[in-house]
């Protein structure tokens, strides 16, 4: 079980491992050895995610996420298989505790009175600036 909250934990059974060639450091040994890791995980039909974490997730995962509601993660940041592993694993468990979370919702305020003034009298004292850089026309 991978916890990814204290209410919400996911099943390692969901999340599917690949291993492919890594583009990555590892000179000619990168050419013999699948280093790269390619988990997939599919959100949509998880019992553990609910309807509104799953619009919050797809906006969150962009183009990590297929039309059949499916995330994709690649790790290839090291040269073993192991740590490249848990890396995808930390990034799928950080990206569905960001979509946890409901963002707040913003208040629409006016400016106050005082705030209204002070940018007035503002702009009035920029304007006598720039008229006295003026050039004086003599009668």
């Amino acid at each position: 079980m991978i916890k990814i909250s204290e209410k919400i934990s996911i099943n390692e059974d969901e999340i599917h491992v690949r291993f492919i060639r890594s583009p990555g450091p590892g000179g000619q040994h990168v050419n013999k050895v699948e280093s790269a890791v390619q988990i997939r995980f599919d959100a949509k039909s998880s019992p553990k995610i609910q309807d509104d974490m799953y619009r919050r997730l797809e906006k969150l995962s962009g183009q990590k996420m297929t039309k059949e509601g499916v995330i994709i993660i690649t790790s290839n940041g090291t040269r073993s298989q192991v740590r490249n592993k848990e890396i995808a694993i930390e990034r799928l468990v950080e990206l569905l505790k960001q979509s946890m979370y409901v963002p707040k919702s913003r208040k629409k305020t006016k400016p106050s009175f005082a705030s209204k003034t002070r940018r007035i009298v503002g702009k009035k004292h920029k304007g006598s600036l720039k008229k006295l850089r003026s050039k004086k026309i003599m009668d």
